[in-house]
């Protein structure tokens, strides 16, 4: 059974991308190698800052990704900070 991810990545200077995966670690690990082209590729967002967990249900995880890149951006800052106040990354030893 697939479980879900919604998920906040973030560059250095803080632009932010939301998204939602099945397979948290390829799709990190794509946008860390510049994979994915697009806003991630051109404003060098790696770095995971937020993640929770929505289940194996794929229509709510779509749902929950859409309020999040609804909502305003200091919304989202206050998201992240309630779980990572220092915005550090939180894959940056997945991978050796």
């Amino acid at each position: 059974m697939k479980t879900f991810h919604v998920y906040i990545l973030a560059s250095r200077s803080r632009a932010l991308y939301v998204g939602v995966t099945s397979d948290l670690l390829r799709r990190i690990h794509e946008h860390r190698q510049h994979l994915v082209p697009g806003h991630t590729q051109r404003c060098r967002i790696t770095r995971l800052v937020y993640c929770e967990e929505a289940g194996a249900d794929a229509a709510a995880a779509i749902a929950r990704e859409k309020q999040i890149k609804g909502w305003r951006r200091e919304k989202k800052v206050a998201l992240i900070a309630t779980d990572n106040p220092t915005w550090e990354d939180l894959a940056a030893d997945w991978y050796g």
